[in-house]
């Protein structure tokens, strides 16, 4: 066994319905701008232990999801280098398993940063912040549960693949990395939270 990761996911995105990524479709407009967060709450890749780091994935996607996409990975700043490595090593692919298929969706690794991470995301609230780059406000979804809780776990474009997600909305969603070329400020926009468990 390469890695055996257990957590919380939380994706962000600008697409303001239901995810369209299906397997002919396309994001809102085109573009898709995602923010893609998973905590683990208990793991471990070959011998070394990531129990309570956050790895998150910011990511523009132009035309279809399967064509892959640029990321820009942002390391919780508590992990070592060791630790560091086995969670790229895991999130790109290297390891195969369930996580290199979620891997095809991202494609070209442009950029790995460090930051101070803060995921406090539990049934449906709280909030996710990565230093000054990244924030997230959640509350209970104002429209009734419509919007990006409604991805099928077994979808194509799912960053949950044999998990189940749930509807949520962000009160606030504000991304600033104009070096990578990214400047969100959203208001209750659908999301999708859920757990994980990645075995392979």
């Amino acid at each position: 066994m390469a890695y055996l990761l257990e957590g919380r996911l939380l994706e962000l995105c600008t697409c303001g319905a239901s995810c369209p990524c299906r397997p002919e479709g396309e994001p809102d407009g085109g573009t898709c701008d995602a923010v893609n967060t998973w905590h683990i709450d208990r793991g471990v890749v070959g011998g070394t232990d990531v129990s309570g780091l956050t790895l998150v994935a910011l990511s523009r996607l132009h035309g279809h999801v399967l064509k892959g996409r640029p990321v820009v990975f942002y390391v919780d700043e508590k992990a070592t280098p060791q630790q560091q490595q086995a969670l790229l090593d895991v999130w790109t692919g290297k390891l195969g398993g369930p996580v290199a298929e979620l891997a095809r969706l991202i494609g070209e690794v442009a950029g790995v940063e460090r930051a101070p991470v803060a995921f406090q995301v539990r049934d449906g609230r709280g909030s996710l912040t990565v230093g000054r780059t990244i924030e997230a406000r959640l509350a209970a979804p104002s429209h009734g549960g419509a919007g990006h809780g409604s991805v099928p776990h077994a979808d194509v474009c799912t960053t949950l693949p044999g998990s189940d997600a749930r509807a949520g909305e962000a009160a606030a969603y504000r991304v600033d990395a104009p070096a990578h070329g990214f400047e969100i400020a959203l208001q209750d926009y659908p999301v999708v939270q859920g757990r994980f468990r990645f075995e392979g």
